[in-house]
């Protein structure tokens, strides 16, 4: 009874089923049977959580570009492992603002790190003022130019750290 009740119900929908609860061979049970789709997607590199980590990664090669600063430095995990980092401050904007500024970090770190990146390294972009103004496109290609450049080393001077403390001005 029960099986001929699934089997019209089986018939409506797509895919077809396969397996019958009740154990009646006859029955199309249900559950469907869904095409096998073997996904070849580049992994997506895992992300940077520590402070520690963005810390020590302030500590590398640095890659200014006008949207953002790109910051790698070696991880010291496996030779493959790539793991990505996104700051922005509050100096750039409200939280609406620096969100839309990381979903669009984020994207482009998921499209370009897997063939443009540094194995083995650490990268953190940092969201510059002029970041969530610029084109999309014209990031890629800042971000990709900024990666040949880590690649070939070839980082900006590293930056004059100012005194803490009380200024002397007057």
């Amino acid at each position: 009874m029960r099986c001929q009740a699934l089997r019209a119900d089986m018939a409506r929908r797509p895919f077809g089923l396969a397996g019958c609860p009740m154990g009646s061979p006859n029955c199309f049970g249900p559950f469907p049977l869904r095409p096998q789709r073997l996904i070849y997607r580049t992994m997506k590199p895992s992300v940077l959580r520590k402070r520690s980590d963005f810390l020590a990664a302030n500590k590398g090669l640095r890659v200014a570009r006008p949207g953002f600063v790109l910051l790698a430095r070696p991880n010291g995990l496996d030779d493959d492992a790539m793991r990505y980092g996104i700051t922005v401050t509050k100096r750039i904007g409200n939280a609406v603002v620096r969100n839309r500024m990381k979903r669009r970090f984020r994207e482009l770190l998921w499209a370009n790190l897997p063939e443009h990146g540094l194995a083995g390294h650490d990268h953190v972009l940092i969201g510059r003022d002029g970041g969530i103004e610029r084109d999309f496109t014209k990031l890629g290609e800042e971000l990709r130019t900024a990666l040949t450049r880590a690649h070939e080393g070839k980082g900006d001077p590293p930056r004059a750290r100012r005194p803490r403390g009380k200024s002397t001005r007057k």
